[in-house]
């Protein structure tokens, strides 16, 4: 059978297994089998374990669970409505202060847990009553929150990041880096619409906030600034090259650790013990998607599929702005259904050989893809934040939680319109720190 053919042929039995409702590694896996036993043989069922598990031999998958435990321990904690109250409280002459504060909360508790669900539960339980209080519009208060929680696949340290880098095998510091100046653009384009819609539905009035005294904004400062100085020594580990990604998340996760517990008296060995295992469960899904994804692109190299349609694209006349228009389209497509990691590590062997043939950047890339992961977010049918959302404030109805989130999808749209136009955005601080990348 001709590889192209066979290659739509997988796409499409991946697809109606998927959707199925049977998880996506073990999706991945049967798919793999499949193909690979109706047209390679029982020789090639052999190398399955070898495959398996030969892609999780690699020192940088340790930084995931890492990560993760970093997350878990900040997200089990008040360090999310403390960053909200004390944003909340230095920002309060700044023009919509209120949803500014959010969405300032939002980036940085992004960047302390790397999760968007924790992100808008954490925000959000504090945030949305605290808006719709003080008559901010309901779609303003659950859109930005929605938006808001979407940063933390791309603003660092990103699971998603690591993810890409590990099935790229591109530089994890690199990509993290990429990610920030992007994640500052997304965030300022949120403010100035949470600002605009809030003045246009609701009057100036609305955007005015309370006065604090110097008092009230330096008592919550304690509470908040050593898990920011965490995670600014976690990126300088990174970006400085103190140490490996896998070891400054073992730091990170043991320090976020310690200060919950010092902080905020997280004692209760019961706590821990949760907060311990569904670290763990989070962790052993994502490298079991990771294995199972390495043999569905050893199925896909072994029939050729791969090399087949990178082929065939570059035999086509075609504009490379009108190809990567395609590649967005599909990967717009797919993060509507699937999440993330699976979409990152079932598209990555195919689309990687025709972004580098096309002339694009493997990390400029990497920021787009991750921005249409986070449209998939706060997209239905999946739209995963919308229920976090509609799910911590259940007196907005679904329906207004969607319509306040799509202009928030328009937002991320321009953002990658801009880095189309500027891709310097997201390589100009990388090689700024690093030197250029050589791809």
């Amino acid at each position: 059978m001709d590889p192209l053919v066979l290659g739509l042929l997988v796409a499409t039995v991946t697809m109606l297994i998927l959707f199925s409702g049977i998880s996506v590694a073990n999706g991945l896996l049967v798919v793999s089998a499949i193909f690979l036993l109706t047209f390679d043989g029982f020789r090639s069922l052999e190398l399955i374990p070898e495959v398996l598990f030969g892609k999780l031999d690699n020192f940088a998958l340790l930084s995931i669970p890492m990560f993760i435990l970093m997350g878990a321990a900040i997200a089990s904690t008040r360090a999310g409505a403390d960053l909200y109250e004390a944003l909340d409280r230095w920002l309060t002459r700044v023009p919509g202060g209120l949803v500014v504060s959010n969405l300032g909360a939002c980036a940085l508790f992004a960047a302390m847990s790397g999760s968007s669900p924790a992100t808008c539960a954490a925000i959000g339980k504090m945030g949305i009553p605290e808006m719709r209080k003080r008559n901010f519009p309901d779609g303003v208060a659950a859109g930005s929150i929605a938006a808001g929680g979407t940063l933390g696949i791309l603003i660092p340290p990103s699971i998603t990041m690591i993810v890409y880098g590990i099935a790229t095998e591109t530089s994890i510091g690199r990509l993290f880096i990429a990610g920030v100046l992007p994640g500052l653009l997304l965030v300022g384009l949120f403010m100035a619409w949470s600002i605009f819609a809030t003045w246009r539905q609701g009057g100036i009035d609305v955007l005015a906030g309370r006065t604090f005294s110097w008092k009230e904004k330096f008592e919550v400062l304690p509470r908040v600034v050593p898990f920011l100085l965490v995670i600014l020594g976690v990126l300088y580990a990174l970006y400085g090259g103190v140490a490996t990604p896998s070891e400054t998340a073992a730091v990170g996760a043991l320090l976020c650790l310690g200060l919950a517990i010092v902080i905020y008296r997280m004692t209760d060995l019961g706590t821990i013990w949760l907060m311990l295992r569904d670290s763990t469960k989070e962790s052993v899904m994502i490298l079991f998607i990771i294995a199972a994804a390495g043999v569905f692109s050893y199925m896909l190299s072994s029939l050729f599929i791969t090399q087949s349609i990178a082929a065939w694209i570059g035999t086509l006349e075609v504009n490379r702005w009108v190809l990567m228009l395609y590649i967005n389209i599909f990967l717009l497509v797919a993060g509507f259904f699937l999440p993330p990691v699976a979409v990152i590590l079932m598209a990555a062997p195919i689309l990687m050989p025709i972004i580098l043939g096309a002339g694009f950047d493997p990390y400029w890339f990497a920021v787009v893809l991750t921005i249409n992961m986070e449209i998939g977010l706060i997209s239905p049918p999946v739209g995963l934040n919308l229920y976090v959302i509609n799910g911590i404030a259940p007196e907005i109805p679904l329906k207004t939680i969607l319509t306040g989130s799509l202009p928030y999808v328009a937002c991320m749209i321009i953002a990658i319109l801009i880095l189309c136009l500027f891709p310097g955005i997201a390589t100009w601080l990388p090689d700024a720190l690093m030197g250029a990348a050589v791809t």
